[in-house]
């Protein structure tokens, strides 16, 4: 059994890597967030700094497992999906302040958030290579298709959906279940008294989950694709993922306050989204390009676009004094 392959791995070590996930949510939810609380700056570095560390760590496992060349393609692809994921901050803090949930219950949305992430990104990520596999022509749709969303983010970056309360995925819930404005503590459904008895309806933390899955599934279709052009190793593509979102979950209520002073982030993520659409390009028609290099390109992108943000900021912090 532990021999058997699956998607280019034995099951016995995608078995130990959903089992380190599972150890990681159940420590969060059961010892690190024991308490419903809003999460401060300090508290929130502290985990995501773990969070780190252990993605850290187990590219040194895939070093050790997969060879050097596996663990710079690791490197990349959770960098690449980190930063891509940033993206999410706009939207999950505009989908929270929709429906009014209180920083103290955030985390717990953002939670079970990840639990359905975990599943449907597997799905996504093992269809899409898959289908590189069956068909060597869809790395050029990829390409084409992360060039233009690319381009179209440095147009126009803004991506918080307008009254998410309203959408048509929270009217479909209306008609299955009540939906409550008041809260009964961290509960996505309640059960309340009535004149006749009791019945069950949800509290406004239940749509502000359903619409954030949804949103999260909108992104993969940019960020999925974006990884599986940088490698098409299911491990490595699903892993880095996963640890990716941990970490971006845990940093949200930090991201949260400063995104705004990110300026020029989203230039450089569309620079990064255009470099790996037309890496493809240039490794189906003139040659491979080392992991390493793009690693580095992907490194400056991103360095330079957060670099002049913060200088930009720190430009208008003083012009206001």
């Amino acid at each position: 059994m532990a021999g058997t392959p699956f998607m280019g791995q034995p099951v016995m070590v995608w078995c130990l890597f959903l089992a380190l996930v599972a150890a990681l949510l159940a420590f969060d939810l059961k010892v690190l967030n024991k308490h419903d609380h809003a999460i401060g700056f300090r508290e929130s570095f502290r985990i995501t700094t773990l969070y780190v560390a252990i993605a850290l760590a187990f590219g040194g496992f895939v070093w050790w497992y997969m060879g050097h060349e596996a663990a710079i393609l690791y490197v990349t692809a959770y960098l690449v999906e980190e930063s891509l994921s940033l993206d999410n901050v706009f939207v999950m803090s505009a989908i929270f302040a929709a429906f009014a949930i209180p920083p103290k219950y955030q985390h717990r949305v953002l939670f079970w958030g990840i639990v359905g992430v975990v599943v449907m990104r597997g799905v996504m990520i093992a269809v899409g290579a898959a289908m590189i596999e069956r068909f060597d022509w869809i790395l050029y749709v990829f390409g084409g298709f992360l060039i233009f969303t690319g381009a179209r983010m440095a147009i126009s970056h803004s991506s918080a959906p307008e009254h998410p309360e309203e959408s048509r995925l929270v009217t479909l819930v209306r008609r299955v279940i009540p939906i409550s404005k008041e809260f009964h503590g961290h509960d996505f459904i309640a059960r309340v008294p009535t004149a006749t008895g009791f019945r069950r309806i949800a509290t406004p933390l239940l749509p502000a989950l359903l619409v954030i899955e949804a949103a999260d599934l909108v992104f993969a279709l940019d960020s999925i694709p974006a990884v599986l052009s940088i490698t098409t190793n299911t491990f490595i593509v699903f892993t880095s993922n996963i640890f990716a979102i941990l970490g971006l979950r845990a940093l949200y209520s930090v991201l949260a306050a400063m995104v705004g002073r990110f300026q020029y982030l989203h230039y450089g993520l569309a620079a990064v989204l255009v470099f790996i659409g037309g890496k493809i390009f240039w490794e189906e028609t003139i040659g491979h390009v080392p992991p390493l290099v793009s690693l580095g390109v992907t490194v400056c992108l991103l360095g330079s676009a957060i670099g002049l943000s913060l200088a930009r900021a720190s430009v208008e912090a003083l012009e206001q004094k």
